[in-house]
């Protein structure tokens, strides 16, 4: 027998559960398994409801009762989006800035994980992010955007709470340790290759499942690594390793990660899918296509955004949940 997903269905009028605890209720699901059609049911076993509809735990002191805002602070040369825009003091007054624009949450990296970037030396991606992470979190939630475990450290002795590692424990052994040790939170993303070759036809069978079975791996392994499953985030990884049907894919039937029982993290941010369906090949100009991603997800119960333009996505949801409140 197949092994069956259960997707919770967003449920406008309210719903019999609340998905997350949080503010989306569902009161079906739409049951897949591979090779077979999806359909909609109206119950689901015990266990899958205990995991849909549990509370999530804090993440950096914040409630997962409300979307929250990660702002992106890249102090690289050499992002998609704004390599080296930021670095003059090392992304201190940007970070500042995104603080006051609304972030709940500054995300900041030192390797751009773009497609077809390069490594950096593990020396030089301290020295890059050290500075902001030392000098920020003591204003605001940090995390560090890294794969490797020598900059986790670092970046938790500076004063980040949270490891956002895009490889989800893949690309460095010593990781999954790292963040044990360190008692940091950590974001398990999904991806498929290295930024060097991961666009280079990519191919799934099911990857909206495909993606989750390898979600609930990486969890799997944080936890026998001593990463207890309450500082666990997931975070599908759109863009990595995925087509623009791929990522569409996932998006459309994002409330399903729900069922693996922690929060969820969303970076669509001015993706290169953004611009094809929206019309612009220049990363800065992808912003309205990018709120319109994070209110589709916010509609599906999705907890953690991380974007570049804060400002507008903090205006963006404020009017979607006015809306929503006006509606219910």
């Amino acid at each position: 027998m197949s092994i069956q997903y259960f997707r919770p269905i967003p449920d406008l009028s309210g719903g019999r559960w609340r998905l997350a605890g949080g503010w989306t209720g569902f009161s079906s699901f739409e049951l897949l398994e591979r090779g077979t059609a999806a359909r909609v049911v109206q119950d689901a076993p015990l266990e899958v409801i205990g995991a849909l509809t549990a509370p999530r735990p804090p993440v950096l002191g914040l409630s997962m009762d409300a979307p929250r805002i990660m702002g992106i602070v890249n102090v690289t040369p050499d992002s998609f989006s704004d390599g080296g825009r930021w670095n003059e003091d090392g992304g201190i007054a940007h970070g500042r800035a995104l603080i006051a624009e609304g972030a709940h949450i500054l995300d900041i990296g030192g390797e751009s994980t773009r497609p077809g970037a390069a490594a950096v030396p593990v020396p030089e991606e301290i020295a890059r992010t050290r500075p902001a992470i030392g000098a920020l979190s003591r204003e605001a939630a940090v995390s560090v955007d890294t794969r490797k475990a020598e900059v986790a450290r670092a970046a938790v002795a500076a004063g980040a709470g949270l490891v956002n590692d895009v490889s989800g424990f893949d690309f460095d052994p010593g990781m999954a340790a790292a963040a044990a040790e360190t008692g940091a939170a950590v974001c398990l993303m999904h991806a498929r290759g290295l930024p060097e070759n991961m666009q280079d036809d990519p191919r799934y069978g099911d990857v909206l499942l495909d993606v989750y079975d390898a979600l609930a791996e990486r969890i799997a392994r944080a936890e026998a690594a001593g990463v207890p499953r309450d500082r666990i985030v997931i975070d599908p990884g759109i863009g990595f390793g995925k087509t623009l049907e791929h990522n569409l894919a996932i998006l459309r039937r994002i409330s399903l990660y729900h069922g693996l029982g922690v929060p969820v993290l969303l970076g669509a941010s001015r993706k290169r899918f953004v611009g094809t369906l929206g019309g612009t090949e220049t990363a800065a100009q992808r912003d309205p296509g990018s709120l319109a991603v994070t209110l589709a997800a916010a509609q599906q119960g999705i907890q953690i955004h991380r974007v570049h333009d804060v400002a507008g996505t903090r205006q963006g949801l404020a009017l979607w949940q006015a809306i929503k409140g006006a509606e219910a």
